[in-house]
């Protein structure tokens, strides 16, 4: 058996086989990147757990604007070879057009490239920093929120990454959902088909703040936000 973590994991197990079971441990739109056919019926020797990317990434601008009213600009960064990208950006821009916010996105390859695309960002005048849950920026997610704090930038992004130090968090609960992918090895080490067991989709999102980097970039998080967030990091 395979597990796998994200995109790029997922459709190169596939490539490799259509007979031994892999299991999505954490992946955005699986359906969009044809890692399976369908949620209910996901077909051949692929299944495990899901979670739209692009609606997270969307509500993600709506924190961020909630947080800083007079935002105009906000950085995306991205890895460059995310399948599920397109998807991310489309739906951001939707958003970023009702907010009145012109978004920047940067590409990276390779963590080598993360200065300097958090650099152009800055250089750019990007009021903001959105962070996408891709396994390579998740990894090096304080980094990310150490150069950030460098810059003085407020960012949002996955929980991890709030934890790490970024300002704002929305997202799914990896670590539920490496708990469920448990569950998909088990019932396929007994016996059970891939095809047969339906794509989980990820139900619980959480809102995270970080008050202690918000104090650290003088920033005041509105009270209307802090009593929706799941977790307050002091």
């Amino acid at each position: 058996m395979l597990v796998t973590h994200g995109p790029s994991g997922a459709l190169a197990a596939k490539r490799a086989t259509d007979t031994i079971p892999i299991v999505l441990g954490a992946i955005g739109e699986a359906v969009a990147i044809r890692a399976v056919e369908g949620l209910a019926r996901p077909g051949g020797n692929v299944t495990g757990l899901s979670f739209f990317v692009s609606e997270l990434s969307a509500k993600r601008l709506e924190v961020l604007k909630e947080a800083l009213p007079r935002l105009s600009r906000v950085g995306v960064l991205l890895k460059r070879d995310n399948p599920a990208n397109m998807a991310v950006l489309k739906a951001m821009e939707h958003t970023a057009q009702a907010l009145k916010i012109q978004l920047q996105p940067v590409e990276v390859r390779e963590p080598a490239d993360i200065e300097v695309a958090v650099s152009a960002l800055v250089k750019g005048h990007a009021g903001a920093m959105a962070v996408h849950e891709e396994a390579m920026l998740v990894a090096h997610a304080k980094r990310i929120a150490d150069l950030a704090a460098r810059h003085q930038l407020p960012t949002v992004g996955f929980i991890e990454y709030a934890r790490a130090g970024g300002l704002l968090a929305y997202g799914v609960n990896f670590s539920d959902l490496w708990r469920r992918a448990a569950v998909f090895v088990d019932k396929i080490l007994k016996g059970a088909r891939p095809a047969d067991l339906p794509v989980e989709q990820a139900s619980k999102y959480e809102l995270v703040i970080n008050l202690k980097t918000a104090k650290a970039l003088g920033l005041t998080i509105p009270p209307s936000l802090l009593q929706r967030a799941d977790q307050v990091i002091e």
